[in-house]
């Protein structure tokens, strides 16, 4: 029995990002090699179909093909192509080998490569969005919502530009990604059901097939009905580039979010902040040289995976530019679409599996926000009083801070000292003064909006969320 050297391979996506046998055989069902050739005859075995229920092809024939595609392997049509020098006459070829010869001539009947080509990579990557990529999307983003239920009330510093900002909740840092990711998934799923076929012969103007059909367009509709597909409205050789492009900036857009929750939970992890933390295992290294160390591995993994796939975006936008009714000038770049794919769902799949074990340290969240507790109160301190009549309120604050950052007191004992502040103190709500006094409860709506978020999602997706979350 052969078995598989995964170290023979070139790609890293091969041997180190989907190493493990059962996600290699999963991804390449849809993404590999095999694959391409598979969606192509499906799309060959699609026209002889019709042909024969227009009473052109023999009524076997479909059969025949069903059966010859089968048999088909990949190096056989590789082998072809190195006498044919061309792909798709390659897979004609062994394919017609293998039939009787009244069906042989159906094989390809009026159809030009672009027609198989283009129509099989929207049925496969339509296929993976819908079988694949969705899923394992839709798996991540329920961990995220489990996380932002189960931390909704847990009260964390807010942070812009790097610097303490005012409170939030961390349940509803991680609802800023639940909406973000649920919004981009359900760009996908928009933008997969908008992938289309084509079978308008060698320049889109199915002067071929108006040989044989009367209305050639429903000819068209027929041929890619069978595999699920509808035609764009317009195509020359190739298929009308930005429904392809808008499926994949879908995935890049989806791809950028999940770079951009890692870069903020390495950060999180950092020695000096240390709120949250990866699962480490007993026999897991942080480094060569220092044994104390707890690298965040898995996030700084998912920033590398997209920083090295991202750019690619910038080559399928280039893809739409194809001279005159087509150029072969995206005939190399658009067989690195599968690698970005992989990479995404690598990225998902380690998300998932960090997410599902992360850690909340609750000392060091308090800590962290107890650190500037005295001075984080500055915003609702002038906003009030600016409610309360104060001309300058801003400035007036501006002014405490400074005083309380080369001092012990904090804001509200300084309004006290302040006589430019007498009287406005009495003047606030109970409720107001609580929030100066106690700024962990100056939250606003986070806990409630966190909440709002996931149950929108969970409405969305239909998720059955753990019970201990709830």
């Amino acid at each position: 029995m052969q078995t598989r050297d995964i170290f023979a391979n070139i790609s890293p996506l091969d041997h180190r990002y989907s190493r493990r046998k059962k996600n290699f055989d999963e991804i390449g069902k849809y993404l590999s090699e095999n694959a391409t050739i598979k969606f192509q005859a499906e799309v060959e075995l699609a026209l002889v179909k019709v042909l024969a229920e227009r009473g052109m092809a023999p009524k076997q024939a479909p059969a025949e093909v069903e059966k010859a595609i089968a048999e088909l392997t990949t190096e056989e049509v590789y082998e072809e192509e190195a006498k044919t020098k061309h792909n798709i006459r390659a897979l004609v070829n062994c394919i017609q080998k293998k039939v009787s010869e009244e069906t042989r001539p159906y094989i390809h009947f009026t159809a030009t490569s672009y027609d198989i080509v283009d129509t099989a990579n929207s049925l496969r990557y339509q296929k993976a969005a819908e079988e694949l990529i969705l899923p394992k999307l839709k798996e991540l983003h329920q961990s995220w919502t489990e996380i932002a239920l189960r931390e909704k009330d847990r009260v964390q510093i807010g942070r812009t530009h790097g610097q303490h900002a005012v409170p939030v909740t961390f349940g509803f840092t991680i609802a800023e990604y639940v909406a973000r990711l649920g919004e981009r998934i359900e760009e996908i799923e928009a933008k997969t059901e908008k992938l289309v076929g084509k079978f308008a012969g060698a320049v889109g103007a199915y002067n071929a097939s108006g040989i044989f059909f009367e209305d050639p367009e429903e000819f068209e509709k027929e041929v890619l009905a069978e595999l699920g597909l509808k035609p764009g409205e317009h195509s020359t050789q190739i298929v009308q580039a930005e429904p392809m492009t808008d499926f994949i900036h879908a995935l890049v857009s989806t791809f950028s979010v999940l770079a951009a929750f890692a870069d903020d939970m390495r950060q999180l992890q950092r020695s000096e902040i240390a709120e949250i933390g990866e699962h480490f295992g007993k026999d897991q290294v942080g480094s060569s040289t220092m044994p104390h160390k707890r690298n965040p591995i898995n996030y700084e993994n998912v920033k590398s995976l997209w920083k090295a796939f991202m750019p690619q975006m910038t080559t399928v936008y280039m893809d739409q530019l194809s001279e005159h009714q087509r150029d072969l000038t995206n005939s190399a770049s658009s067989r690195f679409i599968p690698e970005l794919i992989t990479a995404l769902l690598s990225a998902a799949a380690r998300l998932t599996r960090v997410s599902s074990k992360m850690a909340v340290d609750q000392e060091n969240i308090k800590k962290n926000f107890e650190q500037n507790k005295k001075m984080i109160v500055a915003e609702p301190l002038y906003i009030l009083l600016a409610a309360a009549g104060h001309p300058d309120a801003h400035e007036a604050v501006r002014k405490l801070t400074l005083k309380a950052q080369a001092t012990e007191l904090s804001l509200r004992e300084l309004v006290d000292q302040s006589q430019e502040l007498q009287g406005y103190w009495d003047k606030f709500t109970e409720k107001q003064k609580e929030l100066i006094l106690n700024p962990e409860r100056y939250t606003g709506i986070a806990a409630e909006k966190t909440e709002k978020i996931v149950k929108n999602w969970q409405q969305k997706f239909n998720y059955d969320l753990k019970t201990e979350v709830l």
